[in-house]
């Protein structure tokens, strides 16, 4: 059994600690492992064999970062160019490992899920491999345990069949997201279930039900993996052949078109953490019914949600809200809105702001940067490199740098000369130097960086060389930078 990690996400719904370049699926949300970080290590089972992992590619070095911070290698990263659903995803996943003579039954699960109880998890595994093995195309159902309106369900055919492994049962229908009083008749019926978006089925299987219900994708997904290249340890899809895929999911590709459609009923405790409301279901609460994180200070207030990143937070004589504060915004939203903060987020990419897509501490391959202030002609940076990391060597056309060492050892190479920096230590970077910044230590590297200039962006970078596979010897964008 081969696991695919889907984790092209951005999580809209959980801004503003989501962001586009870091999305909930990469965030410790639940305990001390990220959300992507959990969907692995609760695969430690025998049998289950290392990951497939289809990622965006801006999301390329996160990923490598917390596979390595748990120990997990994956036999494959896939980089999308961009999205176009679970179908095209999950495609390309079996199509990889079909090239590499892998016809294994697909373990595919989303990369932002919480489930409670693993074992329970684990037995479910085995009865849909039961399944699996015999062609079946399986989805693992939630048993609902509220008339929820945020979820698509499926109608299972709840009699057993001789065909069938004990504890699977056919699809009868899928059911868009009903309104409350259709949620109500679901759950007090007991043949509907949650649709999880979890699946199991052999790699060659699915690529012969896509390929008859979908050939678009199809054939698209095969170009586009043929034209692929090797990155590091990384798969580049394609994007010109990517580009034409049709965007679709796997239950209106496959699922609801084949005959073959079963389903396993799933009791795990099981939590797609979509919105703040979701996130306060699964969090223990105070005698008030709160859930407090950071330094978060409350009177007379029950049933909130309330996450302090740094700053204190205080809350008075509220009731069922949400407050979430992080270093450059913060939301405030009554929890029976929430599935409105997508609309929210909408509203600021329409306007360009930037809070959408980045912290303000942004994460690189080397390390980190936080932006501390900001000005019309100039720029304060807290820099962070890792012990043995460097920056790419490159040069602005618009800004010149002053760096002060405030911990460890810098190398630094600019123009011509190549030179250590230790504590209070500082150097210059001319407009138009080549230059470099690099950590040869073995305790991290903080600078304090002041860039001053016409322009400041991050995409006035002429990348000339650089460890890490990004495009060199051209003006970079900011998700690149």
């Amino acid at each position: 059994m081969i696991p695919v990690i889907l984790s092209g996400g951005n999580g809209s719904r959980l801004w503003p600690l989501s962001r586009q370049q870091y999305p909930k699926q990469f965030l410790a949300l639940t305990g001390d492992r990220t959300l992507f970080q959990q969907t692995l290590q609760r695969l430690d089972a025998e049998g289950v064999k290392a990951p497939v992992v289809v990622c965006n590619e801006e999301h390329r070095f996160i990923v490598s970062e917390q596979l390595k911070a748990i120990g997990k290698t994956a036999q494959a990263v896939l980089l999308e160019p961009f999205g176009r659903n679970t179908a095209p995803a999950v495609a390309m996943a079996a199509m990889k490992l079909l090239e590499q003579g892998q016809d294994d039954l697909m373990l595919v699960l989303p990369a932002d899920h919480v489930i409670k109880n693993q074992a329970a998890f684990h037995a479910a595994l085995q009865v849909a491999k039961a399944a699996a093995e015999q062609g079946e195309m399986v989805l693992f159902g939630i048993q609902p345990e509220a008339p929820e309106t945020g979820y698509g369900y499926i109608k299972g055919d709840m009699q057993a069949r001789a065909e069938l492994p004990e504890g699977v049962f056919r699809v009868e229908r899928f059911v868009e997201k009903p309104n409350y009083e259709r949620a109500c008749d679901f759950v007090a019926s007991g043949e509907y279930f949650w649709n999880s978006g979890m699946f199991m089925f052999r790699a060659s299987r699915f690529l012969e039900e896509l390929q008859a219900h979908d050939k678009d994708i199809y054939d698209t997904c095969v170009l586009a993996l043929k034209n692929s290249a090797q990155d590091l340890e990384f798969t580049r899809i394609d994007a010109e052949s990517f580009e034409f895929c049709p965007d679709n999911s796997i239950d209106y590709a496959v699922m609801e078109k084949t005959g073959r459609a079963t389903m396993v009923p799933l009791s795990v405790g099981w939590n797609d953490v979509g919105s703040w409301s979701s996130l306060w279901e699964v969090h223990d609460k105070d005698e008030q019914g709160n859930v407090l994180k950071g330094d978060v200070m409350t009177h007379d207030s029950r049933n909130c949600f309330v996450q302090g990143n740094g700053k204190l937070v205080t809350l008075l004589g509220l009731d069922n809200v949400v407050v979430v504060e992080t270093k450059d915004a913060v939301m405030v939203a009554h929890k029976d809105k929430v599935q409105d903060v997508k609309k929210l987020v909408n509203t600021l990419n329409a306007e360009g702001r930037s809070e959408t897509q980045n912290h303000r501490e942004v994460y690189r391959p080397w390390g980190c940067y936080d932006s501390v202030d900001m000005g019309g002609r100039f720029q304060v940076k807290r820099i962070t490199v890792k012990p043995g990391a460097r920056l790419s060597l490159q040069k602005h056309h618009h800004r010149a740098e002053h760096w002060i060492v405030v911990s460890g050892t810098a190398r630094v190479t600019c123009d011509d000369k190549v030179f250590l920096m230790s504590e209070n230590q500082s150097t210059y970077i001319p407009v138009g130097s080549v230059h470099r910044l690099e950590n040869p230590g073995r305790i991290p590297l903080e600078i304090i960086e002041v860039q001053s200039g016409s322009y400041l962006g991050e995409d006035d970078i002429v990348r000339i060389e650089d460890v890490y596979g990004r495009s060199p010897a051209k003006a970079e964008t900011k998700q690149n930078a």
